[in-house]
């Protein structure tokens, strides 16, 4: 069976691999679920990385939670600049935060229609998760499967992380790595306003080859499914078979307040 195309931009330019089927199979082991969103955008973002933290420190199941924002803000890569990526007199004379993630990644918007997902994997010692690049294979191949059931054409891995229908994408990934977890999380459009990414999202330099030059209209997409589809989808996919309930509140809170409210972060480069 061939896997799927990909690319990842190194310096000089974008290299392409092959999605392997030999990442095909999901670990048996229960993982838990967290159906969680919060109601501002400072702490659904803490939320992600205050997950990875808990697990690396108790050493406990993997995590699938999943969330959406109820309010438009947008979401920097860990290495990405304000100025390069945004519409920044827009967003702040509109009331639209502009907080930078720890993932790394492109810059996105989010808001009511966003539907998020957050993995917390566990880093093993077999070639699918040794490393960024295997982990994005094995992440994006086992999604793809997960939603295709959903979809009457094939979804394709394009770019570094991203899902398309043809040439227009709707979800978009990262990762953030510590030694014995990673946080793998996306988004997945449904219902987005599309037209607001044109008014607070600048057109980004680094681009994946298979977007040429086009606009944000041009090159997302809704795909009017709805919540509950996908959740289920996940869930089964995923074998989020048991409820998480231990929720670490405590290092949300610090984290919000000592990062993700704080523009030295969100606005630091």
């Amino acid at each position: 069976m061939p896997g799927s195309w990909g690319a990842w931009h190194l310096r000089g330019g974008w290299t392409s691999f092959t999605f392997s089927p030999l990442f095909s199979t999901i670990p048996s082991m229960t993982m838990h679920l967290l159906d969680l969103s919060f109601n501002t955008p400072e702490e659904n973002l803490a939320c992600d990385e205050a997950l990875l933290e808990h697990r690396e420190q108790d050493l406990g199941p993997e995590i699938l939670r999943f969330w959406e924002s109820q309010r438009p803000f947008v979401v920097l890569g860990l290495s990405k600049k304000v100025t390069e990526e945004t519409q920044q007199n827009f967003c702040e004379t509109q009331g639209i935060p502009i907080l930078r993630r720890a993932s790394g990644g492109g810059t996105v918007l989010q808001g009511p229609g966003c539907f998020n997902y957050s993995l917390i994997l566990k880093i093993k010692d077999e070639i699918s998760s040794k490393d960024i690049t295997q982990a994005n294979q094995f992440v994006m191949a086992e999604n793809k499967k997960a939603l295709s059931p959903l979809f009457k054409d094939e979804i394709l891995i394009q770019g570094i992380t991203d899902l398309c229908v043809g040439q227009r994408k709707f979800s978009g990934n990262a990762q953030k790595r510590k030694k014995n977890y990673y946080l793998f999380h996306g988004t997945i459009l449904t219902h987005f306003d599309l037209s607001l990414i044109e008014k607070t999202l600048l057109l980004p330099e680094i681009r994946p080859e298979y977007r040429e030059n086009r606009t944000h209209l041009d090159f997302v997409m809704n795909t009017q499914l709805d919540n509950k589809q996908i959740k289920d989808q996940f869930i089964r996919h995923w074998k989020a078979e048991k409820e998480f309930t231990d929720v670490p509140t405590e290092i949300i809170k610090k984290l919000v307040e000592d990062k993700y409210s704080r523009k030295e972060w969100n606005y630091k480069l």
